[in-house]
C-alpha cells in the first residue's frame, strides 16, 4: 500500500482539478459543449506524468518500468473513477437537464441515456489513462542500450 499512495494522492488531486475545470466550464455555461472535455486529457496527462516522474524521484534505483506504469495506471484510474461519480452526481442530482442539453437527439432516442454518458466518460478517462502512461513511460524507462 506504501508503493500506491503517491499515485492514490495524485489520483485525487488530478480529479479535484477535473472537477473545478468542469465547475467553471459550467458557471460559464460551456459545459455542454464537449469540445471543452478535451482539456481534460491535458489535466489527467499532466497529474499522470508528475505522479511518473515523482515516483522515479521517489525509488532511485529501484524504479523500474512496471512501478511507473503502475504509478500513471492508478493515478488515471483514480482521477476518472472519482471525476465519473461527481459527473454523474451532477448530472442526476444538481443539474437535472444538463445530459438533455447535451444532446437533444440521443436524449430522445435511447432509454438508459444516462448510463452510456457516464459509461462514455467511464471509458474515455480509462482510456486516455492507459495511452498517456505508455507514452509517459518511454519518457521516463531506462536504456537497455550499452553506453559507449
Amino acid at each position: 500500500m506504501k508503493n500506491l499512495s503517491l499515485p492514490i494522492r495524485f489520483g485525487i488531486v488530478t480529479s479535484a482539478i477535473l472537477i473545478a475545470y468542469f465547475l467553471i466550464l459550467s458557471l460559464m455555461g460551456k459545459h455542454t459543449n464537449v469540445f471543452y472535455s478535451l482539456f481534460n486529457g491535458i489535466i489527467t496527462g499532466f497529474g499522470i506524468y508528475e505522479t511518473i516522474k515523482y515516483s522515479k524521484l521517489r525509488l532511485g534505483k529501484d524504479f523500474s518500468y512496471s512501478k511507473g506504469f503502475m504509478a500513471g495506471i492508478t493515478t488515471g484510474f483514480v482521477a476518472t473513477l472519482l471525476f465519473t461519480i461527481f459527473f454523474a452526481f451532477y448530472s442526476t442530482e444538481l443539474d437535472a437537464e444538463f445530459l438533455n442539453e447535451l444532446s437533444e437527439v440521443w436524449a430522445k432516442d435511447y432509454r438508459n441515456f444516462e448510463g452510456i454518458v457516464f459509461f462514455t466518460v467511464a471509458i474515455m478517462g480509462f482510456a486516455t489513462t492507459l495511452v498517456l502512461t505508455l507514452s509517459f513511460m518511454q519518457l521516463f524507462k531506462t536504456s537497455n542500450n550499452p553506453k559507449k
